[in-house]
């Protein structure tokens, strides 16, 4: 089914680019671009300020007319590096934008399948999982394997999405629906780009899906440090999850999932510390604690712990089905009506654009 999906998917109308980021990766940013199939229209090339003239190297050496190189004056990170692809992409009306990285770990011959789920109106957003083989996971440093696990935990929490994992991965494909609802001058420009984006995907309840994917490792290295980053990502993480409960628990809706929370947490934080409290007393006095004063520590924990999964229970199967790019969304409010399909529908936001086209 999905191999026929792929097959035929070049007969549709879609309009697909391609947006790589460019910074040290001059070795390997024209064997990328050589690689990319005729299924894509147009591909931007994005010089984050590269040391290594990696625009003007992409010009010299690089015949293909689908490329258009953007310069930027400063460098912004791959956020931001991205952000200028996706609004140079949607001015020239792309349907669909595939991200896919210069240094030659992911393979374009995967685009295709990438952007079948897309173009079928059965998501929104796809993003690349090396994690769902086994060779794939064999082939990872054992360093990355632990980062991306503790991330992806984070990730689910933040931003409801508890189906996908990998969150870092770099290789998507995102319909233009999704990113004309999309505040992408907000999005993170720095290594917290992928998961802030799928954080702000989960705000405006677009579909995500993950693609298995093997990456290819050589001599490059990743400027992602898993122990320089932990603690800031650990911060943004807990502020997104507490403001997608806030929005979506008490202000956009109240039910029982949030009746459950408000009441769970409170008695299992109450049980925690009364029960602490009276265990550092026994110990410090030799008082043995009554019975009473267990049970009063030991319900409200048992009672709360019970609703706080049942919130979660509810959390996990509260995954957005409806793809926006089967419905109208209006540019800049991120509310929608329904229409027939969103592929026929290409309204050509004229993003503002930080890059210059060369």
């Amino acid at each position: 089914m999905q191999t026929d999906k792929v097959e035929n998917m070049t007969a549709t109308n879609t309009v697909i680019a391609v947006v790589i980021p460019c910074h040290r990766v001059k070795q390997h940013i024209v064997g990328v671009i050589d690689a990319i199939g005729p299924e894509v229209r147009h591909i931007f090339v994005i010089d984050d300020k590269c040391p290594e003239n990696s625009g003007r190297f992409i010009q010299e050496n690089t015949a293909d007319s689908r490329v258009k190189v953007l310069c930027h004056g400063v460098n912004k990170g791959v956020g931001g590096a991205v952000v200028s692809g996706y609004r140079a992409a949607m001015a020239a009306g792309a349907d669909i934008v595939v991200k896919i990285d210069g240094d030659g770990q992911m393979d374009p011959r995967l685009i295709p399948y990438f952007v079948a789920p897309l173009v079928h109106g059965e998501a929104d957003y796809c993003k690349g999982n090396r994690f769902q083989t086994v060779y794939g996971f064999r082939q990872m440093p054992r360093y990355r394997i632990f980062g991306n696990a503790v991330l992806s935990f984070m990730t689910k929490l933040s931003s409801g999405y508890w189906s996908i994992f990998d969150p870092t991965n770099g290789y998507t494909a995102i319909h233009t629906a999704a990113l004309r609802a999309l505040k992408l001058e907000q999005l993170s420009e720095r290594y917290f780009f992928e998961s802030d984006l799928l954080i702000a995907l989960g705000a405006i309840r677009a579909v995500v899906v993950d693609v298995p994917m093997e990456a290819v490792y050589g001599e490059e290295t990743s400027g992602l440090k898993i122990r320089r980053i932990v603690f800031e990502f650990l911060g943004k993480h807990l502020y997104a999850l507490a403001r997608r409960i806030v929005y979506f628990y008490y202000l956009r809706d109240f039910n029982l999932a949030s009746l459950n929370l408000l009441l769970g947490l409170p008695m299992t934080v109450f049980g925690v510390a009364f029960g602490a409290a009276h265990w550092w007393h026994s110990i410090s006095t030799g008082a043995v604690a009554s019975t009473g004063t267990v049970m009063i520590a030991v319900l409200p924990i048992v009672l709360g712990f019970q609703m706080i999964l049942f919130f979660l229970g509810f959390d996990i199967s509260n995954e957005p089905i409806h793809p926006l790019s089967r419905r109208q969304v209006f540019a800049g409010t991120g509310t929608a009506t329904p229409a027939a399909s969103g592929l026929e529908d290409k309204p050509r936001a004229l993003a503002r654009n930080d890059a210059s086209i060369r």
